[in-house]
C-alpha cells in the first residue's frame, strides 16, 4: 500500500507544533518584559490575543507551506523562510487589530519584542529540531527502500536525483537493465544484480519500491511492472509511459524525478495518519489490559511449564523487515523442536502449520489460546510500530524464505494482530493460497471502514471462541 506524496502540512505537524510554543512562550516573555514582573500577570485581552495569534500562525504555516523541504534546507534559506513565515504573522495580527480598532489595549513594544525574540527563537528551534531528525532519519529502517532499474546512460544521473531526496527514501540497490554490472557501486550504491536476477532480489531482500526508468516501452517491461505489483510493490516508471495502462496511477516528483506511480492500493496521508492514530490508541490500551492479564496468566503459565511467562519470535514485517513478535508462552518450552516431529499432521496445505489437538501446548495453554489471550503481548509490537491493529499474519521466517513471488503481497503492509483472515473461519480454512487471497483482498479493499469493521468482527469472534485452535 502507497501513500500518496502530499499533505506537507500535516506531514511536518512537529514543527507546526513546536512553532506554536516557540511564538506562545516568547509572547509571554515579551509582555513581561515590557511590564515587569510586578504587574500581576497578563489581562484578559492579551491573553485572547494568544488565542488569535496562535490562530493566525496556522493559516500562514497553511498558505505558506512552510514547511515544505524544511529537513533539507540550508542555513540561509533557513534563516530566510522563518523571517517570512514569522514577520507575516506579526503583520496579520497588526492588521486585526487595526480592522478591530483594538490597539489602544495593546503595547507596541510587546509585539515588536515579540517580533524580534520570536524571530531567533523560532531560527534556532528549526536548526535544533532538523538536527534531530536529520540523526534519526539516517539511522532509521522507516524510509522506504528503494530500488532503481535503469539503462546505462541514464543511472548516474537518475541516481543523483533520487538520492538527493534522502528524507522519504533511501537507495539500497541497482540494476542496470542493458549491461551486467553487477559487483560494482556506483556513487556508493551496490549493483545487485542483472536483469535475469531482478525477482529473485525483491522477493528476499527487505524492498518498499522500484524506480523503473527505460527508454522504450515494449511488452517485456510490462510483464516486470505487472510481476512487482503482484509482489505488492510500488512501481515508479517515467513519464513516456501510457497511464492508462498502469492501475492506481498518479503523477508525482520522486526526488527531483518526475514519475508515474502506480500500485495495488494508495492512501491519502490522512488514512495513512488516521490508522496510526487508531494503532496507538488501541496499543495504550492493549498494553493495560496485557499488565493486567499478566498477574493472572504469569503464574499458572508458570506452574505448568517452568520457563518464561512470554514467548517471543522473530517475524517478517512489511516488505521484508523483521522484528520480535511477543505472545503469552502458551506451549511447553521445546514446541519449536517438536514442531518437526508433527509436521506429518499439519492440517494447512501450504506454508503455516495448524493442528488439532498440538501436544506441544500444555492444558492451561489451550484455555489461553481458545480466547485469543496468548495475542495480548502484540499490542506492544502495535505501540512500536511493528505491527498494526488489523493487517496481514506476520510469518515465520522459515515459511518466508519458501515464499514465491505472488505470496509477497501479504507483507505489503504492516501485519495485523487480527485481519479478513481471522474473522473469516481461522480453524476452517486449511488452504495457504486462501489466506493469500483473503489477504489480497483486504490489502486492494483497504479503508479505516473496513478496519472498524473488522475490529468489531474479532471482538465477536474472540469471546465467542470462535475459529481457535
Amino acid at each position: 500500500m502507497y501513500q500518496k506524496n502530499e499533505g506537507k502540512f500535516l506531514k511536518h505537524l512537529d514543527f507546526l507544533i513546536l512553532d506554536l510554543i516557540i511564538v506562545e512562550a516568547t509572547y509571554i516573555v515579551s509582555y513581561f518584559i515590557r511590564h515587569g514582573f510586578k504587574c500581576g500577570g497578563m489581562s484578559s485581552a492579551y491573553w485572547q490575543m494568544a488565542g488569535i495569534m496562535a490562530l493566525i500562525q496556522i493559516i500562514v504555516v497553511a498558505f505558506q507551506e512552510s514547511y515544505k523541504d524544511i529537513v533539507k534546507r540550508g542555513y540561509l534559506e533557513e534563516m530566510k523562510a522563518v523571517f517570512f513565515q514569522h514577520t507575516v504573522m506579526m503583520l496579520l495580527v497588526f492588521a486585526f487589530m487595526f480592522v478591530t480598532k483594538l490597539q489602544e489595549q495593546y503595547s507596541r513594544a510587546v509585539f515588536l519584542h515579540l517580533w524580534g525574540i520570536g524571530l531567533a527563537a523560532l531560527y534556532l528551534e528549526h536548526i535544533i529540531w532538523k538536527n534531530i531528525l536529520r540523526k534519526r532519519i539516517k539511522e532509521s529502517d522507516e524510509r522506504a527502500c528503494l530500488l532503481i532499474i535503469s539503462e546505462k546512460n541514464v543511472l548516474e544521473e537518475d541516481l543523483l536525483k533520487l538520492q538527493r531526496d534522502y528524507e522519504a527514501y533511501r537507495v539500497t540497490g541497482i540494476i542496470c537493465y542493458d549491461e551486467n554490472l553487477k559487483g560494482r557501486e556506483i556513487n556508493g550504491i551496490p549493483v545487485v544484480g542483472n536483469t535475469e536476477e531482478i525477482f529473485e532480489y525483491a522477493k528476499s531482500n527487505v524492498l518498499d519500491e522500484v524506480f523503473l526508468h527505460i527508454s522504450e516501452e515494449n511488452e517485456y517491461q510490462k510483464k516486470i511492472i505487472e510481476r512487482f505489483l503482484d509482489m505488492g510493490i510500488v512501481v515508479h516508471v517515467n513519464l513516456s509511459w501510457k497511464q492508462e495502462e498502469l492501475p492506481n496511477h498518479i503523477v508525482e516528483k520522486l526526488g527531483e524525478a518526475s514519475v508515474l506511480t502506480t500500485s495495488v492500493k494508495t492512501a491519502s496521508i490522512y488514512q495513512v495518519t488516521m490508522k496510526r492514530l487508531i494503532d496507538i490508541i488501541g496499543g495504550v490500551v492493549g498494553v493495560i489490559f496485557t499488565a493486567a492479564l499478566c498477574v493472572v496468566l504469569a503464574p499458572i503459565i508458570y506452574i505448568q511449564s517452568p520457563g518464561p511467562i512470554f514467548f517471543s519470535q522473530w517475524r517478517v514485517g512489511k516488505n521484508g523487515r523483521r522484528f520480535k513478535i511477543y505472545k503469552f508462552r502458551s506451549m511447553y518450552t521445546d514446541a519449536e523442536e517438536r514442531k518437526k516431529e508433527l509436521m506429518s499432521q499439519n492440517k494447512m496445505n501450504g506454508l503455516m502449520f495448524k493442528m488439532d489437538e498440538d501436544p506441544r501446548i500444555f492444558p492451561a495453554g489451550h484455555i489461553i489460546r481458545k480466547f485469543s489471550l496468548d495475542e495480548f503481548p502484540q499490542f506492544w509490537n502495535v505501540l512500536k510500530g511493528d505491527m498494526s491493529l488489523v493487517g496481514t499474519r506476520p510469518p515465520t521466517v522459515d515459511e518466508f524464505e519458501q515464499y514465491e513471488e505472488h505470496h509477497r503481497i501479504r507483507l505489503s503492509i504492516k501485519p495485523g494482530i487480527t485481519g479478513l483472515w481471522q474473522v473469516s473461519g481461522r480453524s476452517d480454512i486449511t488452504d495457504f493460497e486462501e489466506v493469500v487471497q483473503l489477504d489480497n483482498q483486504y490489502i486492494v479493499n483497504w479503508s479505516l471502514k473496513l478496519d472498524i469493521k473488522i475490529m468489531l468482527k474479532t471482538i465477536g469472534v474472540v469471546l465467542g471462541a470462535k475459529g481457535s485452535v
